[in-house]
């Protein structure tokens, strides 16, 4: 139901956490910001929240979809944050990508300022990676407190995203082999005036920035590292999804095994074979050199928080762990923005 400013929705273990949310329309025919719980029918299963904003689309009783994507469009359509529609070359084709400046710097002289403020504007740039089924929408959270800071934003698409070419499988590969998409925004990066990089992920977005630091020869030029819900390690989150649908632990190893077999193209419809080892990055915890924040919640119900506890505690010297409480999967923003935000740019503040 929908009246004053309100809307009623299906009691679910997602729409009933505090915070602000994005409520997709039927059939993908609008865009609604929803806020607070107002209310709780315990006898109905139905709980009621505050409407924002109707982004587009007439908010209607009928089919919705709940996402944390709580900002939709692009940038200017957005956050009215000047941007740039780009194509970033990749070995699959095209990939497309929104370039956001940071903003110049006021001149109080008004006569420019040679080789100061201004022209330090837009050196260091974030690439920023969004998570397995996310779209680059995920990461307009981020781009506010990108511009207060005074950095550049690259969000590019990587392959098989819904925007983006196909890998010849057609499949995820989860970082393995995304990981070259990211090396190849960060190329642009650097040709486009970047002298130092971070990036953000989220969720496989995490595992995908990892899997560049570990491989790519662009690696030398990233500074920092922010991975909000990052997986670390897909052996436990597959193993916690088998458990999840009651998959026999014998036959759940099995299908994992196949992921890293020779057959593996034919076998599970991946481009090659995937070495989970190689995506163990609580095993791989010494190979770390540069400074990670990893921002996850305790209640994480798709990638458990344990890998990045564990992240954290075996490098204390470069990990960075801010837990948050009540926040579903990449949520963590939804649920108190304020504080993602101090957390994030304390952090990048002491490291860029």
């Amino acid at each position: 139901a929908v009246a004053d400013g309100e809307v009623v929705l299906r009691a679910t273990p997602d729409t009933v956490v505090p915070g602000r949310y994005g409520l997709g329309l039927a059939a993908g025919t609008g865009h609604a910001r929803v806020g607070e719980v107002r209310g709780r029918d315990a006898r109905a299963g139905t709980v009621t929240r505050e409407v924002l904003a109707v982004d587009a689309g007439t908010l209607a009783p009928g089919p919705a979809r709940w996402s944390g994507e709580y900002f939709t469009g692009d940038p200017t359509s957005a956050l009215g944050l000047p941007h740039e529609d780009v194509e970033i070359a990749s070995d699959v084709g095209p990939l497309p990508a929104w370039s956001v400046p940071a903003p110049r710097p006021a001149d109080p002289t008004g006569v420019g300022v040679g080789d100061g403020p201004e022209r330090a504007a837009g050196r260091t740039w974030a690439v920023l990676v969004h998570g397995r089924g996310a779209t680059r929408e995920e990461c307009l959270r981020a781009l506010p407190l990108l511009q207060r800071l005074g950095v550049t934003a690259l969000v590019p698409s990587y392959r098989n995203d819904g925007d983006a070419p196909a890998s010849p499988a057609g499949a995820y590969g989860l970082g393995d082999t995304e990981w070259v998409d990211v090396e190849a925004a960060v190329l642009h990066a650097l040709r486009s005036g970047a002298r130092e990089v971070v990036l953000f992920g989220w969720s496989m977005g995490g595992a995908i920035a990892l899997q560049h630091l570990a491989r790519s020869w662009t690696a030398s030029s990233v500074r920092a590292v922010v991975l909000d819900a990052p997986v670390v390690d897909w052996q436990h989150v597959l193993d916690h999804h088998a458990r999840l649908n009651r998959v026999p632990r014998g036959v759940g190893r099995y299908g994992l095994g196949m992921l890293g077999s020779p057959a593996a193209r034919q076998l599970v419809g991946v481009d090659g074979p995937v070495d989970l080892r190689r995506l163990d990055w609580v095993t791989r915890a010494d190979e770390l050199s540069v400074p990670v924040l990893l921002v996850h919640s305790a209640d994480d119900e798709y990638v458990p928080v344990g890998p990045s506890r564990e992240l954290a505690a075996k490098r204390p010297d470069l990990v960075t762990l801010v837990e948050f409480t009540g926040a579903r999967h990449c949520k963590e923003w939804n649920v108190d923005s304020e504080r993602w935000e101090r957390e994030v740019a304390r952090f990048l503040l002491d490291h860029l």
